[in-house]
């Protein structure tokens, strides 16, 4: 087998047969392809595209580069995976609620680049938590919990790694056929028997298109379908925060708040909704009402403490969280500069207001500050007067403060008329 000859067949049109892909996925892994033949076949892939069949063998041979997960338990292996949003704090209530649900959740995740925060930022703002575990401590956790949140090891889907820096730097991120494999590789090495994806899309969105969601939601569904695991997908509207917080510790507030009764909202609705899918999907029935019901009896609550104990965090965390979580020294209040109701919100810029604060990333090595962020955001459709808390701003220091009161003016708009709060689920994808 032949590097050049599989970017040869790309560059003439063609689509490099499944044996050829596998091979190149193991190269990538073990680095017997070059840069320089990774950065040609990732333009040839985004320039001429590798079909459905080819989507689904270089996703499958991106999975096998490195370990692959086997579970020997007693109930299904489940997960869900979204596409990336703001306040989107979904995992950290749904792994845990599933696991009330009997099923088992062994969550690889990942940590925040660009507008939007990392599962694994927002659990690390607990004290003593470690999203890096040992295999073996990975499987310990899953078995007694039910449910665990970790970074993938390195042995797990190397070449995605290798060829995702690859990516970055050769502009041939945005290919459909390369996201998909990025995303599924890493998934379906964790040994899933079942699937939910949150695809959304909006201004808070990295697809900013409705047409464009459902592109990246038909092309994942159908590719980790054709590689053995049953998977669905939901179009859900990121026009606006999800939470009305954003920033790690802030969202673990939300999380709280949740998981022990005191607000639903958004948040909730979206996490019965993924669940439900996941649930019905694995054939156990009536899936939204066992998640709210996992939420609403507190079972949900028991589950995220135990998880959080069994990965180092305070043992009481459920019963006193707000003593644990990091405050900002600066907390100050965005004020509405007139009246009216909230007609559209920049989600985006507010993301890049967190990440200014120091509550996000701009290049992978960055430190996140985890005690700041953006509190009580207001809503699309909520009704304004003037001198009203747009949203609180939780900063380290006074300037950092000053630069976000402006931005978070300029991201919310305010208009006379009535405005409608968007729908949560635009569309299923099976």
């Amino acid at each position: 087998m032949d590097a050049r000859a599989i970017i040869a067949t790309l560059r003439k049109g063609g689509t490099p047969d499944a044996e050829s892909l596998s091979w190149f996925a193991q190269g990538l892994a073990d680095g017997s392809v070059t840069d320089a033949q990774a950065g040609a076949f990732a333009m040839g892939v985004c320039l001429t595209g590798l079909g459905d069949s080819g989507r689904a063998a270089f996703t499958a041979a991106m999975r096998d580069s490195g370990k692959v997960l086997r579970w020997d338990l007693d109930a299904p292996v489940l997960d869900k995976h979204s596409a990336g949003g703001l306040g989107d704090c979904v995992s950290l209530i749904l792994a845990p609620a599933l696991a009330a649900c009997g099923v088992y959740v062994p969550m690889i995740s990942g940590r925040g680049l660009g507008h939007t925060g990392g599962t694994l930022d927002k659990l690390e703002a607990i004290p003593g938590f470690r999203t890096t575990l040992t295999e073996d401590q990975f499987r310990q956790v899953v078995a007694k919990v039910g449910c665990a949140i970790v970074s993938a090891s390195a042995d797990i889907a190397p070449a995605d790694k290798r060829l995702y820096a690859i990516r970055d730097v050769t502009a041939t991120v945005e290919s459909l056929d390369l996201i998909t494999a990025s995303i599924l590789s890493k998934k379906l090495a964790a040994g899933l028997e079942g699937l939910v994806l949150d695809v959304k899309c909006g201004s808070g969105a990295f697809m900013k298109s409705a047409d464009s969601a459902r592109s990246l939601a038909s092309a994942l569904v159908d590719t980790a379908n054709a590689t053995g695991c049953p998977t669905s997908a939901l179009i859900t509207d990121m026009s606006q925060p999800l939470a009305p917080s954003l920033g790690n510790a802030l969202e673990v507030v939300d999380v709280m708040r949740v998981l022990t009764g005191a607000a639903s909202g958004r948040l909730l609705d979206l996490t019965v909704a993924l669940g439900g899918v996941l649930l019905d999907q694995a054939g156990l029935g009536d899936g939204p009402a066992k998640i709210r019901t996992a939420i609403s009896s507190g079972a949900a609550a028991e589950k995220f403490g135990a998880m959080v104990y069994a990965m180092g965090g305070p043992v009481h965390f459920v019963e006193d969280w707000v003593r644990f979580l990091p405050e900002a020294p600066v907390i100050r209040e965005v004020t509405a500069p007139a009246s009216g109701t909230v007609t559209a919100i920049d989600g985006e810029a507010l993301g890049l207001t967190v990440v200014s604060l120091g509550g996000g990333r701009q290049v992978e090595s960055d430190v996140v500050d985890p005690a700041v962020g953006l509190g009580d955001v207001v809503s699309i459709g909520d009704t304004i007067t003037k001198g009203q808390p747009l949203a609180r701003i939780h900063a380290a220091r006074e300037g950092q403060a000053d630069a976000a009161e402006n931005a978070v003016r300029a991201a919310i708009t305010l208009g006379d008329g009535p405005a409608t709060a968007p729908k949560l689920v635009l569309e299923q994808i099976t």
